[in-house]
């Protein structure tokens, strides 16, 4: 790891600090976990904003072909869980 310095606001570091306690972890830890989740990836993942993008763009595209997907949704996902 890279030692490094950073000046955030009152508020800032007083949340950063509740989450830290709250999850029993570093300040440093809950820092790099939201540094990770907003930076983009060098690994061609896609962005929390970019999926959601996409799932609404997606929603409604697609006919399951079936007259009851709305109401026996639960249903049916069950069904393919179990294979």
């Amino acid at each position: 790891m890279v030692r490094t310095q950073i000046q955030l606001t009152e508020k800032q570091a007083r949340l950063v600090k509740q989450i830290a306690a709250d999850r029993h972890v570093s300040m440093a830890a809950v820092i790099r976990e939201a540094l990770d989740r907003s930076l983009p990836s060098h690994t061609n993942e896609l962005s929390h904003e970019d999926r959601i993008r996409l799932a609404v763009n997606a929603a409604g595209r697609f006919r399951s072909g079936s007259a009851d997907g709305a109401t026996e949704h639960d249903r049916y996902l069950a069904e393919a869980h179990r294979g």
